[in-house]
């Protein structure tokens, strides 16, 4: 890979992101966070002439003199059949406008999807990681980067904004500067942005219902019954199989799988503060509510309700959707789209093929709060994959050039579409249907998101065709199931608030220590005996507080009232 050679300004940045120091004014690095034009504008003043501005730039029309080399993440979702994720016609479409656009050649390097965070981790440590990274682990970027081994990005952001409109016109300033320090400015990555905010829904079994007689459920109530009916009408459902029938299925990720009961335990009036200082885990682990939510499905799991063997199968296991496509679950929650993803080889797709037409989830909502509210918590258009740059990257301003390309509004619509006929069908309204595609053209994750890494969702050039494709974005399901997932996956939503605090040092190389710890803390609770719930789950949790928990909960109390006093709320 040749290096190149930046300009004044930006070798010293790379020089203090090496080593961490961070030394630029605190006061000038908080108002870019805010308003970063003021800023630009201040500096060319104080430190420029007419002949010589502050970044002497390498492009001519956006494109480098001399052909730079940059490699780029691609999640392998290991999916079977699928495409090889770093040689399809969506990363020939990526090369050859790049190199057009830009004179970057760009090389895609695959990470396993459901060990990412290991990955990276090992990656980083080796001095091996591609120049652009995507992980979900904000607390791996924060490890590394206090070792030197991530670029600030601050100084990339904001002194070459003119070159990077689409990247500013899509993120905006909230996501491009979401992870920023307070107190130092550092900018260690960027967060990509939801393009339809939405998380998790329940998903029942609609032939289900109907061969009971049974309404959807509205409550919990209504869907305790309901699984009750499932399991109590093995036979009639299920026939020769019925020993396999799963009434509510949950995997060892109790607290995504379940998100939504507990969620309906956590009081509704809940101040920021305390969601915050809890909130370092998105799974819930130490809200008040948390603990009775899990003695719920405790019982659950005691009267036989409940995936026995759920604890057994880790990330990137496909036992438990296996069992959803062949049609032995009966109820289950996970991301508000889950079942119809992956086109010809989604669960809906496969449930209709091996057990009938009439086979299929439909989303409910049906757990509802002491409020009476079915609130869906950690709504935001932030708190995406982070995109951030090894020190090793020896051509940021390339890979800056990769994220505005990536962000462009056409570009995105066509790796979401493909071509017609061969990805897609233009229906006589106008809309865009995706259809089951073959070879190179699969697309490996929804609305191929994978390439899309500053974008999740569907997001077309033009915002109406947008909502009028929505329903027709996955292929083989029927437009009416996924437009009632729409409607329930905003119903009541609570939006994530960002909490400006300095960094959390205790919360440095503890993401994958302590959410393994959590995963023990729900997995044995949920399936202890029922006279033993309240003594393991107090223990497990005592481990886990001892283990880093504890510190984290105090160091994010005493970093909130550092910054917001003894107010419980954040400003409006």
């Amino acid at each position: 890979m040749k290096k190149k050679v930046l300009s004044v300004l930006l070798t010293s940045a790379m020089v203090m992101s090496m080593a961490a120091c961070g030394s630029t004014d605190a006061a000038t690095d908080t108002t870019a966070a805010t308003d970063t034009t003021a800023t630009t504008d201040t500096t060319v003043q104080a430190d420029t002439t007419e002949t010589e501005p502050a970044v002497v730039s390498e492009l001519t029309d956006g494109k480098f003199a001399e052909t730079r080399h940059i490699t780029v993440e691609v999640y392998d979702r290991g999916n079977d059949g699928g495409s090889d994720p770093t040689n399809n016609m969506y990363t020939e479409y990526i090369k050859k406008g790049m190199l057009e656009d830009h004179n970057v050649e760009v090389e895609f390097v695959a990470v396993p999807r459901w060990t990412e965070v290991d990955e990276i981790n090992n990656l980083l440590a080796a001095g091996t990681a591609p120049d652009i990274c995507v992980t979900y682990s904000y607390p791996t970027i924060q490890t590394y980067a206090g070792m030197g081994g991530v670029l600030d990005m601050k100084d990339y952001v904001k002194d070459y904004e003119s070159e990077l409109t689409h990247l500013w016109s899509w993120l905006g300033e909230a996501n491009i500067y979401w992870d920023q320090d307070i107190n130092d400015g550092t900018l260690w990555a960027i967060e990509g942005k939801r393009a339809n905010p939405r998380r998790i829904l329940t998903f029942i079994r609609q032939d289900w219902l109907d061969a009971l007689n049974l309404k959807a459920p509205t409550t919990k109530a209504e869907f305790y019954d309901t699984i009750c009916a499932f399991r109590d009408n093995a036979d009639t459902l299920l026939g020769k199989d019925a020993k396999k029938m799963v009434p509510f299925s949950v995997s060892y990720d109790v607290g995504w799988r379940a998100a939504l009961l507990i969620e309906s335990e956590i009081s509704p009036s809940i101040t920021d503060k305390e969601y915050y200082v809890n909130g370092f885990d998105d799974r819930k682990l130490t809200e008040n509510g948390t603990k009775e939510a899990i003695r719920t499905l405790n019982k659950w799991y005691n009267e036989g309700l409940l995936w026995k063997d759920f604890a057994l199968y880790g990330s990137g296991d496909a036992t438990e959707d296996d069992m959803m496509k062949a049609g032995y679950v009966g109820a289950f929650q996970h991301n508000w789209d889950y079942p119809f993803r992956n086109g010809d080889d989604s669960i809906q797709a496969n449930l209709k093929r091996l057990v009938g037409d009439n086979a299929k989830y439909v989303a409910v909502d049906c757990f509802e709060n002491s409020a009476g509210q079915t609130l869906k918590f950690g709504i935001s258009e932030a708190g995406d994959r982070k995109i951030f740059f090894p020190s090793t990257n020896d051509e940021p301003l390339a890979s800056m050039l990769y994220l505005d390309w990536i962000s462009d509004p056409e570009h995105i619509e066509y790796l979401q579409k493909g071509d017609e006929g061969v990805t897609h069908n233009v229906l006589p309204d106008g809309a865009i249907e995706i259809i089951a595609a073959e070879g190179d053209a699969i697309m490996n994750s929804g609305q191929n998101i994978d390439y899309t890494i500053t974008c999740n969702g569907l997001h077309f050039s033009d915002d109406a065709l947008t909502s009028l494709s929505m329903a027709h974005s996955y292929a083989g399901v029927d437009p009416a199931d996924v437009e009632t997932a729409i409607k329930l996956s905003m119903t009541n939503p609570r939006y994530e608030k960002n909490v400006k605090v300095a960094p959390i040092s205790a919360e440095d190389g503890m993401g994958e220590a302590l959410s393994s710890k959590r995963d023990v803390v729900y997995d044995t609770a949920l399936a202890a005996s029922a006279d033993a719930f309240d003594a393991t789950w107090d223990s497990a949790i005592a481990d886990y507080l001892s283990s880093g928990g504890q510190a984290i909960i105090d160091e994010r109390t005493s970093a909130w009232e550092a910054v917001y006093g003894s107010s419980e709320s954040l400003p409006e």
